[in-house]
């Protein structure tokens, strides 16, 4: 097996209660997993791939199709790493040219209602957020 770039292979648990949480736990710990799950669940090109693949199996081009500005080596290495983390289905079908469709799992299924609740929140309070924006921006440049 091979290592992800900036990983340890030494095994690493964060294992911290509710009661025993602290922000910058997972932050400051570089060999920490929950530090490395958050970076791959947060990227932009990953949180498009989910939403997209949600009740949806699309194949490779389609979603570069709809990712505007996705490379075709970055959602190669999206998709491997989503897979990776179980996340991710690839299916091949033994024609061709070959057929390659990707969809979510189970599991990815259960982060998709996460994002599409952070999604949601960020609709909710756009305007808001533009408004503090705004005098932000009006503040810095008086």
């Amino acid at each position: 097996m091979t290592m992800e770039e900036g990983t340890s292979n030494s095994p690493s648990r964060c294992e911290l209660t509710e009661e025993d949480y602290e922000a910058f736990q997972w932050d400051t710990r570089e060999d920490c997993e929950v530090r490395q799950i958050l970076d791959r669940v947060a990227d932009k090109w990953s949180l498009l791939v989910i939403a997209l693949l949600d009740r949806n199996t699309l194949r490779f081009t389609e979603l570069k199709y709809k990712i505007d500005g996705i490379s075709q080596r970055m959602l190669t290495t999206t998709l491997r790493h989503l897979e990776r983390d179980g996340l991710v289905k690839r299916t091949v079908y033994p024609v061709v040219p070959p057929r390659v469709e990707y969809a979510l799992t189970p599991l990815g299924m259960t982060l998709h209602q996460t994002i599409q609740s952070l999604v949601t929140w960020t609709e909710d309070h756009q305007s808001e957020i533009a408004l503090a924006r705004a005098q932000y921006d009006k503040r810095v440049t008086a």
